[in-house]
């Protein structure tokens, strides 16, 4: 994704510049004002007039004025050298790097379940960034992450309007890569090596590019099942595990239970669901309330689990709501989590339909998922458990109430070793956000935002479960032993899924909008699995980086810039992305509606992970 930077007049103006402009102003007012020589007055012959006499006396020594010269011109010193070799400011043009910074985009709200979104505006302007007044350009519908309904945007009920705003501005840090080595997912800005260089064999020349670091200098960096794996010399490859805080902030949005869909309305059934008991026992059996909030009273001797369907209406299936016909039995067929991003859903008005596209809907199984919920306990004992499934695996982490002691277990015999435990927070009644993940084939606990610290590691090696199975239409679940509990906001994510097909651009997209049925869901799944063996290797030199885009699917990155020249030199870098320190703004106070022209937009403003 190219950089576009900002104008000359626009880093000015944004330099500490204009209050010793002022400053000079005032004293340049002052040294020229027109006033009168001395004069005689009756009764004071030879004596200067007073008013003169006080001019004379408040005008700007020669020392002064060269000392106010000397000032600005060290402030506009300053201030390139600061752009030169500290901070430059960019703004983000297009989707590459989307939802971690945005290109231009336009802020939705799903008219059925509320949430809000972002989708990919980049064709309305051209290449210098001025708006096309081509009406086939237009962007017109986008479709939901939570509830999938695809809304066209110049026909809501509210007359609401979907203006475009430009991409994100954000601080690069030009100095950072003088004092230490760029570090494996650092968000880089770089000159694209595809550009030729300058006639005077610079690199000004060049477009400025934003990606993700992933690859170092003589490493060998392999893409497969949608992780990275990289290597040094001959010694086996190894994953590349994102650390907590990078992870967490890289996770994308599968569904939020707090945007229930009014599909359910129309029979459609909710996504998650009680699991029976093997003994067809109802004590302790969880129940839901109209707070989309589920609670068990902890009498079940047993487990009882709660359990995630990825039920995903489709556009055909939103149809038939609307026209107040049910959902027919091959309707109720889940799906697999595959790489759909919302962002790239956009539709324009050149399409003839406003159905999503097949490659838009997601095109590979994701199996790195995370959970998020918060936990009201309100009883002194028991367990609760976490479940994540990946391929016919089960990563479970058992939380006792009573004690606080967590401890990870993933199925199979060959994993009976693994047992790492810890002590949290969690002790008796109270209220508790737990998040539960398992990427990178490494599994992390956090409680009350905090990453919980184990007694050993947590990762495991490759488990060979890298193909989906039919259990991973339903990967997630909470379960409690013996504990009186109440659960909320429960929300699940999925890791990026970094595309390693180089081939995938060519091929049909499958797993149609419209078919939900069984068979559909084998044959899917046989495609997955068919698409899920492609893998790539990008060996790098000294002084080479490797890079590609979050938004994997629409990301021109170092994957497709040619077998002979898909790394970075290091002599283009640029800097390290710092800080989104000005998103585009609202024209209101949130919340509240009251017309304020340039609100800045905080929630966006932040250090760039």
């Amino acid at each position: 994704m190219a950089g576009r930077r900002f104008s000359a007049s626009k880093l000015i103006a944004e330099s500490p510049l204009p209050p010793v402009r002022i400053l000079m102003t005032k004293r340049k007012s002052l040294a020229t004002k027109p006033h009168s020589p001395s004069v005689s007055t009756p009764g004071r012959a030879g004596q200067p007039d007073a008013a003169a006499d006080a001019i004379s006396r408040h005008l700007p020594s020669p020392a002064a004025i060269r000392e106010t010269i000397e000032s600005v011109v060290i402030a506009f010193v300053l201030a390139f050298l600061v752009r030169t070799f500290e901070a430059e400011a960019f703004v983000i043009p297009t989707g590459s790097m989307a939802p971690t910074l945005m290109g231009r985009h336009k802020d939705l709200v799903c008219p059925k379940c509320g949430c809000s979104y972002q989708v990919n505006a980049h064709d309305e302007v051209d290449t210098d960034g001025n708006l096309r007044r081509d009406p086939g350009v237009q962007i017109v519908a986008g479709t939901c992450p939570m509830c999938r309904y695809t809304a066209r945007l110049d026909d809501n009920p509210q007359h609401v309007s979907y203006p475009s705003y430009n991409g994100d501005r954000i601080l690069v840090s030009k100095f950072a890569y003088q004092l230490a080595d760029p570090q494996r997912w650092d968000v880089i800005v770089f000159k694209f090596p595809g550009d030729p260089p300058s006639v005077s064999g610079g690199t000004d020349a060049r477009t400025n590019f934003i990606k993700r670091l992933v690859g170092l200098p003589g490493e060998t960096v392999r893409i497969q099942h949608g992780d990275l794996w990289v290597r040094q010399g001959q010694q086996p490859f190894r994953i590349a595990r994102k650390p907590p805080e990078k992870l967490w902030a890289m996770l994308q949005p599968v569904f939020d239970n707090d945007y229930m869909p009014r599909i359910a309305e129309a029979g459609w059934p909710a996504r998650w669901q009680p699991e029976p008991p093997a003994d067809g026992s109802t004590a302790g059996a969880w129940s839901s309330d109209e707070n989309a909030t589920f609670h068990t009273d902890g009498t079940a001797a047993g487990e009882r689990w709660l359990r995630y369907h990825h039920l995903v209406p489709s556009y055909r299936q939103w149809e038939a709501a609307a026209g107040q016909r049910g959902p027919s039995p091959a309707d109720l067929t889940p799906q697999f989590i595959k790489d759909f991003t919302a962002y790239n859903t956009s539709r324009t008005r050149a399409g003839d339909r406003l159905t999503p596209e097949g490659d838009s809907l997601g095109q590979y199984w994701v199996g790195d998922l995370a959970l998020r919920c918060t936990a009201d306990v309100e009883s002194e004992k028991g367990e609760l458990r976490f479940e994540l499934r990946k391929g016919g695996r089960q990563f479970r982490c058992r939380l006792d109430v009573a004690t606080g002691q967590a401890t990870l277990s993933i199925s199979g015999r060959d994993m009976q070793q693994f047992q790492p435990g810890a002590v949290t927070s969690v002790r008796g009644p109270g209220r508790h956000e737990i998040r539960f993940s398992n990427c990178d084939n490494e599994m992390r606990l956090w409680v009350d935002g905090s990453v919980v610290s184990f007694n050993a590691s947590t990762a495991y090696d490759d488990l060979g479960n890298t193909l989906p199975e039919m259990e991973d239409l339903a990967p997630v679940a909470i379960g409690s032993v013996g504990a009186k509990a109440r659960l909320s906001h429960l929300a699940i994510f999925r890791d990026i899924y970094y595309i390693g097909d180089m081939s995938a651009a060519e091929q049909p997209a499958f797993g149609g909008d419209d078919t939900r049925s069984s068979s559909s869901v084998m044959a899917d799944e046989a495609q997955l699995k068919n698409r899920a063996d492609h893998s790539a290797d990008f060996p790098l030199k000294a002084d080479q980086f490797f890079v590609l885009g979050d938004n994997s699917a629409r990301s021109k990155d170092g994957r497709l810039w040619g077998s002979d020249n898909y790394w970075v030199p290091r002599e283009l870098l640029i800097g390290k992305a710092l800080f989104i320190y000005w998103p585009h703004s609202w024209n209101k106070i949130p919340y509240v509606n009251i017309p304020f022209p340039l609100f800045p937009n905080f929630a966006r403003m932040g250090f760039v992970r």
